[in-house]
């Protein structure tokens, strides 16, 4: 993967396979006037930072949806549209099926569907990080909104000894350390790093820190919820 065309710099994929057991159907589902899908396609299209954008689903309705958006699509096959199915099989065989064609990005960018909150500006802004830091990848995150400080497991009584650590007991959430959690909504990564480690984590990887009310990840009809409340009320 080292022949590189000079005009191919960020390839992005937007997965969007058919089933989903908590929320079916989800990828077009109406979000605020249009399908949960779309806010991504619009947004990549958007940031004039994306050489080639591909959606790689099962799904005609989605393929259509990608190819009304410029997207090239991708028919997924079915052993890759599996529940236990990864995201890293996902991106290699989109990067396969666009090498047969002589298409080999310098960068890949991950944009899952379900984050609809992260627009344009974000993708601008998470390319833009790993340009002036020479990052080999970049991931966004956002802040916790609990401490997992305060986070432990319980044996099967319930037993409260020892779930916090003495040092933590009598402190105020506001004095413990700011931590931050992945939201799924950008990875990107250069290319031949990402096939060697097997995804977007390596050495010389940035975080790209987004709010907290632009990280709802829709995995559940509540999360669905709180993306529209937050789309009709908020400006974008």
């Amino acid at each position: 993967m080292s022949d590189y065309i000079p005009n191919m710099d960020v390839l992005a994929v937007v997965p969007a396979r058919a089933g989903s057991k908590r929320l079916p159907g989800k990828n077009t589902m109406k979000l605020s006037g249009k399908p949960l899908i779309s806010w991504t396609l619009d947004a990549a299209q958007e940031s004039q930072v994306i050489d080639l954008l591909v959606v790689s689903s099962d799904d005609e309705r989605v393929l259509a949806l990608g190819q009304q958006s410029g997207a090239r699509t991708l028919r997924r096959p079915q052993n890759l549209a599996q529940d236990t199915s990864s995201t890293y099989d996902v991106l290699l065989h989109t990067l396969e099926y666009l090498a047969q064609a002589g298409l080999r990005p310098a960068r890949i960018m991950l944009l899952q569907p379900t984050s609809p909150l992260r627009d344009a500006d974000y993708i601008r802004s998470a390319v833009a990080l790993m340009d002036s830091t020479q990052a080999q990848s970049v991931v966004s995150v956002c802040p916790c909104d609990h401490s997992p400080l305060w986070c432990n497991t319980l044996d099967p009584l319930g037993t409260m000894d020892h779930f916090l650590s003495p040092s933590l007991l009598n402190q105020r959430s506001q004095d413990l350390p700011q931590y931050y959690r992945l939201n799924g909504a950008i990875y990107i990564a250069k290319t031949e790093s990402f096939i060697e480690n097997k995804g977007f984590f390596m050495a010389n990887s940035k975080a790209y820190v987004m709010p907290s009310e632009r990280s709802v990840d829709i995995d559940t009809i509540i999360d669905f919820k709180l993306c529209q409340i937050i789309i009709e009320n908020f400006s974008r």
